[in-house]
């Protein structure tokens, strides 16, 4: 991943890209070769399922050519994208897991260039993600259980009963930080930076989140600074904490610092995101099917399936991309060596011959744990338990506690294509 200093310099810059201020068209109204899924409005504004429904309907392999990234394909489909996903060897990781400059472009002068094991082929990835693995092993995630209980309790209990205030923020935010403050050892009273440095690390300019790329870069570099002090703690006191199984692991322990900044970065990000938002996102989606909502509260032994279900429905990570490692064809489509491919987990999640109805929550879905949200092959979502288990956890104890958790107004979303995400989320609890 490389962050140029200046804006002008980020590519691919959605800002230059996409007309950000007209009305966007319905999916059928649109040249369907000017469709381009980054486009974070899509998002922002709700309108990438029909889009994507257009594309998996009548180009499911859609190519976009641009001055700021080259050529990049869009793979829609379930199937396709599976293939690709667990195709490592002719689909590689090494430039990139977002869309990005060319791979042949040189990076713009000032960049921050950094490196992750998410973003590397074997062996280095694989070497790399065995050393922080054992946090979330069956045996980790045994203990954690009762302390990600424990803090849901304390959250819920804290929580305005009938009173309008913000999920996002009060929940959803507060549960991660308190995990991630955890499995990091962090000082739980800084926590919070833990939820600003990932917003940093995938804010695009259009966010609003940083002013300018300079921003983004000082405030990485804060965060490379602060868990420096830690990792050099960790070397003389290990504990049983991601910091401590970086400064020790045999392939992380020599680590640049921008390999460790990289790797910072990936932990964070993926112990924020995917978690955050499909609270917030299963939370909205129960108020959309509010049948569904009175199924489970009918019957809570349904909340594992129900877990699975918000996570397909939400895909809170909607794309990953890989970059071809020799000339290919998919479904016609010839792939040339070095061309970025997209592969769209949202469209392969709301695939209609894999998912029937697949635009809505129906929380007893028999293949709900066929989503693609996690990834496939040697790249999958390594905490991927531990985010199932916290939203187990806390519907488990809304269940219990409220009788309903009402939303009460209009989302406010990540303006993003790469996350699928909520700002802002009104709510009001009903007690039992």
């Amino acid at each position: 991943m490389s962050e140029a200093q200046d804006t002008e310099d980020r590519l691919p810059n959605e800002l230059i890209m996409f007309d950000m201020e007209s009305p966007l068209p319905d999916a059928q109204e649109i040249p369907i070769e000017e469709i381009n899924m980054i486009n974070p409005r899509l998002w922002a504004e709700r309108k990438a399922s029909e889009y994507f429904k257009r594309l998996r309907a009548e180009d499911p392999v859609h190519l976009n050519d641009t001055e700021f990234t080259g050529r990049y394909w869009s793979l829609t489909r379930y199937r396709d994208i599976k293939d690709v996903d667990t195709s490592h060897n002719d689909f590689s990781s090494a430039h990139g897991i977002a869309l990005g400059l060319p791979i042949d472009a040189p990076l713009p002068e000032g960049a921050l260039d950094v490196s992750m094991f998410i973003a590397m082929d074997p062996p280095e990835h694989d070497e790399q993600r065995m050393t922080v693995a054992p946090i979330v092993a069956p045996m980790s995630l045994k203990k954690l259980e009762p302390v990600i209980r424990q803090r849901v309790q304390g959250i819920l209990a804290s929580l305005p009963v009938g009173e309008e205030f913000d999920w996002v923020d009060n929940v959803s935010i507060e549960l991660t930080t308190q995990m991630l403050a955890t499995l990091f050892d962090f000082p739980f009273e800084d926590r919070r930076k833990l939820t600003r440095w990932s917003d940093v690390t995938t804010a695009g300019p259009e966010s609003g989140i940083v002013e300018s790329e300079e921003q983004r870069r000082d405030e990485l570099l804060e965060c490379l600074a602060y868990f420096t002090r830690l990792w050099e703690e960790r070397k003389k006191n290990p504990g049983q904490d991601l910091v401590s199984m970086l400064a020790h692991g045999e392939a992380t322990r020599n680590m640049q610092p921008f390999e460790f900044l990289g790797n910072l970065m990936l932990l964070i990000v993926g112990g924020n995101d995917t978690t955050r938002n499909s609270i917030s996102g299963g939370l909205l989606a129960l108020n959309e099917f509010p049948s569904e909502y009175e199924k489970v509260k009918a019957d809570p032994s349904l909340i594992p399936n129900m877990v699975a279900e918000i996570i397909r429905w939400q895909t809170p990570l909607p794309y990953m991309r890989r970059t071809a490692n020799q000339d290919t064809v998919i479904r016609g489509k010839k792939i040339r060596k070095g061309d970025q491919v997209l592969m769209w987990y949202y469209s392969g999640n709301r695939d209609e011959d894999v998912f029937e109805n697949a635009d809505d929550l129906i929380i007893d879905r028999p293949n709900a744990r066929q989503h693609l949200s996690f990834g496939f092959g040697i790249h999958r979502c390594m905490g991927n338990r531990l985010a199932e288990m916290q939203l187990r956890v806390l519907w488990d104890e809304i269940l219990k506690t409220f009788d309903r958790v009402e939303v009460v107004g209009e989302p406010e979303r990540t303006m993003s294509s790469f996350i699928n995400g909520y700002t802002k989320l009104p709510v009001v609890i009903h007690a039992k």
